[in-house]
């Protein structure tokens, strides 16, 4: 059964959109369908059809909807699910895999991502190595549920080194991507909550740890102040570089926000749904990228930009969540 010449045109053409320029269709094609350059040529050229094996491989690979493949009007739409466990995706896997993505996202000509979140984003964890160590502690034991976890108290220098190396790498390559974020003063309770917690639970070995904890949180959300202040994106301890602004931070008062990340790499749109803390749902569906868009778009208009601009404002949102912090640490 062959894709008819429409199909097949539409089909590598969405294939093209999704790859970084450097990369050669020809080869990607020929390597994941096991045939010579020539024959993933004439293939691309629709001189010869794809049988129906060929695109169902194609489309699983760079999750791509066989319905809109075919023009089917339909409101299933599909999703790839990223659900990190403790056996076939372990934490480690799953931040690799994250790495991977974004770095594929930073090797496109043009990039940019919108996220609209209720939480810190997972890449601004990563900043400082109290926080790197109270993340992983937490959601080892308390959402994986890692049999090595759930007697163990919390302790510094428990992380492996490559949790570390990895968490560093994934906000490094996030910093250079020029991004939307879209907060609301709610953004830091879980964190908050999380730390909380485990205070209750005497998990803490000492009231020194948790406000060591606490310390490199409220770092944390000075050093994205810094960033909105400046509209660029920066590694604690460096300065803004002399370069065009990549970064836009908006000050949500209109709705409680539910972690929708849109990510646009040339011409393509991905959504990422993140659920249950870390594991998340994607689908580069074009119509349903084109809504998520709209919605967002027209968010950030009610919205206050409060990156390089709007100072009063600015201070006034950091303010709410920095106080937040230092009031727990006063009741320590």
């Amino acid at each position: 059964m062959g894709a008819n010449g429409t199909s097949q045109d539409f089909l590598f053409q969405r294939i093209k959109e999704m790859m970084p320029l450097e990369i050669s269709l020809v080869d990607e094609i020929s390597t994941i369908l096991n045939i010579s350059a020539d024959s993933a040529y004439r293939r691309i050229r629709g001189e010869t059809p794809l049988v129906l094996d060929e695109v169902s491989v194609l489309c699983n690979h760079f999750h791509i909807s066989l319905d809109q493949l075919l023009e089917v009007k339909t409101n299933s739409l599909l999703f790839e699910n990223i659900r990190v466990n403790n056996q076939g995706n372990t934490y480690s896997q799953y931040l690799s895999g994250l790495v991977q993505l974004v770095q594929q996202i930073e090797g496109f000509l043009s990039k940019e991502i919108i996220y609209l979140t209720k939480d810190i984003p997972i890449f601004h964890n990563f900043y400082f190595l109290p926080l790197i160590e109270f993340r992983y502690y937490f959601w080892m034991k308390n959402i994986l549920r890692h049999p090595d976890f759930l007697d163990k108290e919390f302790e510094f220098e428990q992380v492996p080194e490559t949790v570390v190396s990895l968490s560093r790498q994934l906000l490094q390559s996030y910093s250079k991507i020029p991004s939307v974020e879209i907060w609301n003063t709610e953004c830091i309770n879980s964190t908050i909550s999380q730390i909380e917690f485990c205070k209750d639970s005497g998990l803490f070995s000492s009231a020194a740890t948790i406000k060591t904890v606490y310390d490199a949180l409220e770092e944390t959300i000075l050093h994205i102040q810094a960033q909105s202040e400046s509209g660029i994106k920066f590694m604690p301890g460096d300065k803004p570089e002399k370069k065009k602004p990549d970064f836009r931070f908006f000050y949500n008062r209109v709705v409680l926000g539910d972690n929708t990340i849109l990510v646009t790499t040339d011409h393509t749109k991905s959504v990422y749904l993140n659920y249950n803390v870390l594991n998340y749902l994607t689908t580069k569906d074009e119509e349903f990228c084109k809504m998520c868009n709209e919605d967002l778009q027209n968010l950030m208009r009610k919205a206050t930009l409060i990156s390089q601009t709007s100072e009063k404002q600015r201070n006034i949102f950091f303010g709410i969540l920095l106080t937040k912090i230092q009031d727990r640490k006063r009741n320590l």
